[in-house]
């Protein structure tokens, strides 16, 4: 999988990961790959996206050309992946089943969202969390949260936080690797 990480402080919101794609036991290293970077530009938002590669093409085509799309807040993001949900399943055939005993129907899609109004990430069911310090996603996200958690405190700059995180995330997930890829937005609230 991945790990992709987001930090906010003073004033900064930083988004990074790492570019290793893996296809089961198959490594596909950002050297050999023309699209490594896990992280979309939308609009004014960054969206780094977990999970299965082919949703990294999907949302961006889908999120290019919705009109009405907004990443701003809470409410704002869980009402555009609710609108998206009926597009993903009738125009792209997404799979909506995870587990039976599920209350909705999964989107499959975990993503971090920076912009200039938070740091926000949606899981499957299209819940949605902001964040005041920092997340991570992704099958290296327990060993960035453990190293962002030690860095939040000891460092000033929401990029060096992130980075700590995703380069924790390289050191011991087996399905992450370098090179990083990083972005940074300045807060207006």
């Amino acid at each position: 999988m991945t790990t992709i990480v987001a930090a906010r402080k003073n004033g900064i919101v930083t988004i990074a990961a790492d570019t290793l794609t893996t296809f089961g036991n198959t490594r596909l290293p950002a050297a050999m790959d023309s699209s490594h970077d896990k992280i979309l530009q939308i609009g004014d938002s960054f969206v780094g996206v977990c999970g299965s590669a082919a949703h990294h093409l999907v949302l961006a085509n889908l999120l290019a050309k919705t009109p009405d799309m907004h990443l701003h807040g809470k409410a704002a993001i869980f009402e555009t992946f609710r609108k998206l949900h009926p597009v993903l399943k009738e125009e792209c055939f997404l799979n909506p089943k995870e587990d039976e005993e599920d209350p909705y129907e999964s989107s499959q899609i975990t993503a971090l969202i920076i912009n200039s109004s938070g740091l926000y990430a949606i899981f499957s069911m299209r819940e949605v969390f902001e964040y005041t310090q920092y997340w991570a996603i992704g099958s290296g996200h327990e060993f960035a949260l453990g190293a962002m958690q030690y860095a939040y405190s000891r460092v000033a700059d929401a990029k060096d936080i992130a980075m700590a995180g995703v380069e924790a995330g390289i050191a011991f997930d087996k399905n992450s690797a370098a090179p990083i890829t990083q972005y940074s937005i300045r807060l207006t609230r």
